[in-house]
């Protein structure tokens, strides 16, 4: 549900008389220094015990959003150390690295507890200025059923509760949902806030990082799938709509997987790429 707030209330880029959705609410950061921002871990992007890997770069992208002046995050890496506390206070501490013409480079790291649990680099510019060669090379979408033939994601492929499925409208290909060695190792299907907020450039770090581990499709939700390593590219801002994604696991070996993912907009358009490293672990396992 989007809340409406009669006036400015404390927080980093809400205007007053905004109309604020969940994720701009619950993604609030506070500046209280140079290069120094506080706020609260909302429980609701949880996935089971822990809060979601994109959710927590989301939070970081919101302080980069006030600290510097290129708006588009076109590149950004992020290092999982610990996973986040969902409900605890959390600090980030970011460090321009480097600003130019059409880039910013910037550093950070999120902090809860007084342990760095996410170490970040990114790199902004703007996706509305041409730097280069006007040439466009790009992935076509990929074709599957129409959102409404797609069943939503719920816990009960991982046997999990997920709170973060009530932030978000998530559909799964229906051809991929059940598990069977045969199948090849991956996922589509599609994404949008289910409070009616459009896409922007930060909500697609969040998306990249929403769907079950693709690996599942071919073993079965075998337990937890802890990320290491996340790099997105954002590649062009998304027109409003569902945003159609695509995972696939290209290497899994000793339980360490990597996966790529593409995100298209409502218009075809290639969004965003990813890749990942990840654990593939029985529930017991520890990271």
């Amino acid at each position: 549900m989007a809340i409406w707030r009669p006036e400015r209330v404390g927080w980093l880029g809400k205007e007053r008389g905004c109309l604020m959705f969940e994720f701009d609410r619950d993604t609030r950061v506070e500046r209280v220094a140079e290069g120094r921002y506080v706020g609260l871990l909302d429980r609701g992007w949880n996935i089971g015990d822990n809060p979601n890997g994109g959710f927590l770069l989301s939070i970081i992208s919101a302080a980069c959003a006030d600290a510097i002046e290129h708006p588009d995050p076109i590149s950004f890496t992020t290092h999982y150390l610990r996973p986040g506390l969902g409900g605890e206070a959390f600090q980030v501490e970011l460090e321009v690295v480097r600003k130019g013409r059409t880039l910013t480079t910037v550093r950070a790291v999120f902090i809860q507890e007084g342990q760095v649990r996410l170490l970040a680099i990114a790199a902004y510019s703007d996706l509305a200025q041409s730097v280069g060669v006007d040439t466009d090379i790009s992935l076509p979408a990929i074709d599957i059923p129409a959102p409404e033939q797609c069943p939503p994601r719920t816990g009960d492929l991982q046997s999990i509760d997920i709170p973060m499925m009530k932030k978000l409208d998530v559909r799964l290909n229906p051809h991929q949902v059940d598990s069977n060695p045969a199948l090849a190792p991956v996922l589509s299907g599609w994404v949008r806030f289910s409070d009616g907020r459009p896409a922007d450039v930060r909500s697609l770090l969040l998306f990249c990082d929403t769907f079950p581990p693709s690996p599942f499709v071919r073993i079965g939700p075998v337990g937890w799938v802890p990320t290491i390593e996340l790099t997105v590219h954002v590649r062009r801002r998304p027109n409003p709509g569902w945003i159609l994604a695509e995972f696939q696991t290209n290497d899994l070996t000793g339980g360490r997987m990597v996966e790529s993912g593409c995100l298209w907009d409502s218009s075809g358009q290639l969004v965003a790429q990813s890749r990942q490293i990840g654990l593939v672990m029985q529930r017991s396992g520890d990271a």
